[in-house]
């Protein structure tokens, strides 16, 4: 390890624990008026021990007793394993808060996942969990098997296993799995011939791994490849034989920060939490020196200079996280023009000016750039990552933007995509090819809204974008981009309830469904699947169960647009009507009027719920600029 460099276990991407962390904690409003949300998530943020991660469990148990927190989403996760998890279950808690999560943990006793799993009348299957983590080692898998002699390891029985688990817990419970991946033994039977040799334990771990990496994700389940961390610590920092021998610890304490992040990442991109957009800061990020101060043959970024290097590894990560559709901006207080002459005319320079949607440079604050920068992705704050070198600019943006995520960089730019990378602000639980198209689609949105700012009126705007919308119903083909959008979009999401892949593709032939995947093409590119409907029937009236929309076509009459085809179908199928249903989160009052403003009418609904009804006999479709593609 270089020295001063923090080890992976500390989350060196994350600001030092605050002194004053006891102080703050104690401030957080218990009075039931203020939002209590957010100070926590505050404190969150920083390197957490476990005597501070206890303190903010049981400060959010306490105050979620009293009123639920409108800036954090809640999820609900069940636990079961092999091992001790009291100490866990409050890092879980206590890191899921850094993501603007308020998590509660159901955790099954220990020893009994799969009485857990199997009965219906469970505690964890009664609480109705959004996911359930099964979190088990080589100690609770049935990987051993002595019944034929040689080869004493295997890994189809502990597969078995594990596949009953999650069967279990999606028919009785409804919820999706997360499920960990193995970390490889410790201690060799034969030395290097155990990973070659079949019937060691390290053999039948790797065939494990490699089934659930091929197989979890099919049906919606979540992998987590704790087997990665446990490689990435050390296997000889991942166990501690007396801590497990005393306690069954699954793993030494001083990895249970890194755990928690982990697991509480997937969760996070489970509910569309992960970032979009990386903003770049350009001297002494970008390229070493100051291009005003340097000029152009003053800047390090050739081969062979191992400064100049280590800013072009920067720049070759941002790249890659460009073609998996991550945005990327630049926001730096410089000219313009000499900000962008590395971009044009230095040789080193990997980055172009094409790949940049968004370039800042001016010399305002960049509290008030990103606020910008956002704005032209039309993309919320919260989903944009700063890598700044600068300390001052990194504390500036914390404390006027905390939405911001702004990774922790020291002196040595070497370190620098090792922070950014390892700080998992681009997590992904699925892939799909509208993801790889992501950064193009944003890149978009900043020339539409250039295009926007230059026409005389927004009908001129969008006939000048020659926009077509493309319905279709749900299919093989889309499921997994529908059940990610069902369970990420929070905001233009009329009812925000959540489907699985397995329920998904029963709607695919259901009777009683109506469902609507929704692309959007226009002049400057393909949007991808921007909107997703499912309607159910009721009689003669069809129910719009779900209606959700991503953000970015706001605006652009793609609701008028939907509600069109909604009508359409419902009176061919014989319906007499559509009722709209609305139930208020904190996130969704973007959609409250959704209805009424389509021309629906207010209607009696259960608690917890808003209903409006459209009479389809009348009925007059909206003109809209679109084009309608059928599939």
């Amino acid at each position: 390890m270089n020295p001063g460099r923090l080890a992976l276990t500390d989350l060196p991407w994350l600001p030092r624990l605050s002194p004053a962390f006891k102080t703050r904690l104690a401030d957080v409003p218990a009075d039931g008026n203020a939002d209590w949300g957010p100070p926590l998530a505050a404190l969150a943020a920083q390197q957490l021990g476990l005597t501070q991660a206890m303190a903010l469990s049981r400060k959010l148990r306490q105050l979620r007793g009293t009123k639920p927190s409108k800036a954090l989403t809640p999820f609900r996760l069940g636990l079961v394993s092999n091992a001790t998890v009291d100490f866990i279950v409050p890092f879980l808690e206590a890191t899921a808060l850094r993501y603007g999560i308020a998590l509660e943990v159901v955790a099954a006793d220990y020893g009994q996942q799969m009485q857990a799993a199997l009965d219906p009348n469970s505690t964890i299957n009664r609480a109705r969990p959004d996911a359930v983590l099964l979190a088990l080692d080589h100690h609770g898998l049935a990987l051993r098997d002595d019944s034929a002699g040689w080869p004493p390891h295997r890994p189809e029985a502990a597969l078995a296993q594990l596949r009953s688990l999650r069967d279990g817990f999606r028919t009785h419970g409804g919820a999706v799995c997360l499920v960990q991946t193995v970390p490889a033994p410790l201690a060799p039977q034969f030395g290097s011939l155990d990973a070659g040799l079949a019937g060691t334990l390290r053999h039948a771990v790797s065939g494990l791994n490699t089934a659930l990496a091929a197989e979890v994700g099919q049906n919606g389940d979540v992998l987590i490849d704790v087997d990665w961390l446990a490689q990435s610590v050390g296997l000889d920092t991942w166990y501690d034989d007396r801590a497990w021998h005393l306690a069954k610890m699954p793993f030494a304490q001083n990895v249970l920060p890194m755990y928690a992040e982990l697991v509480v990442r997937a969760i996070a991109a489970m509910r569309g939490k992960a970032r979009k957009c990386l903003v770049l800061d350009l001297d002494n990020t970008l390229w070493g020196g100051v291009i005003g101060d340097d000029g152009l043959e003053g800047i390090a970024l050739n081969q062979g200079d191992p400064r100049g290097e280590a800013h072009r590894a920067i720049q070759a990560a941002a790249l890659e996280l460009r073609r998996r559709g991550v945005v990327l901006a630049v926001c730096s207080k410089n000219d313009d023009a000499t900000a962008r002459l590395p971009f044009r005319s230095h040789p080193g320079m990997l980055l172009k000016e094409d790949d940049i949607a968004v370039f800042v440079a001016n010399w305002e604050d960049k509290a008030s750039n990103l606020e910008r920068i956002a704005q032209r992705l039309d993309i919320g704050i919260d989903a944009l990552v700063l890598l700044d070198d600068n300390p001052a600019e990194r504390e500036q943006v914390r404390q006027a933007l905390p939405q911001v995520a702004v990774p922790e960089l020291g002196a040595d730019p070497s370190d620098y995509v090792r922070c950014l990378m390892l700080g998992g602000y681009f997590e992904s639980v699925a892939f799909t090819p509208d993801d790889l198209s992501r950064a193009a689609q944003y890149q978009g949105n900043a020339q539409r809204a250039v295009l926007q700012d230059s026409s005389r009126d927004l009908g001129e705007f969008l006939r000048s974008l020659e926009m077509h919308i493309r319905f279709a119903p749900f299919d093989a083909q889309g499921r997994k981009r529908i059940t990610q959008l069902i369970n990420k979009t929070n905001q233009f999401n009329a009812t925000t309830r959540r489907y699985t892949e397995a329920q998904v593709e029963a709607m695919e032939t259901s009777a009683t469904h109506h469902t609507l995947q929704i692309n959007l093409v226009d002049r400057f590119g393909d949007n991808g699947m921007i909107c997703v409907v499912i309607c159910t029937v009721h009689g003669d009236a069809w129910h719009v169960d779900s209606w959700l929309m991503s953000c970015r076509v706001l605006n652009r009459k793609v609701e008028e647009a939907v509600c069109n085809r909604i009508a359409q179908a419902a009176r061919a199928a014989g319906a007499r009507r559509v009722v709209g249903i609305y139930v208020p989160t904190p996130r969704n009052g973007m959609v409250a009027e959704l209805y009424p403003r389509l021309g629906f009418a207010a209607a009696p609904a259960p608690e917890g719920e808003q209903r409006w009804v459209l009479e389809l006999e009348g009925h007059a479709p909206f003109d809209v600029p679109l084009t309608v593609v059928d599939a």
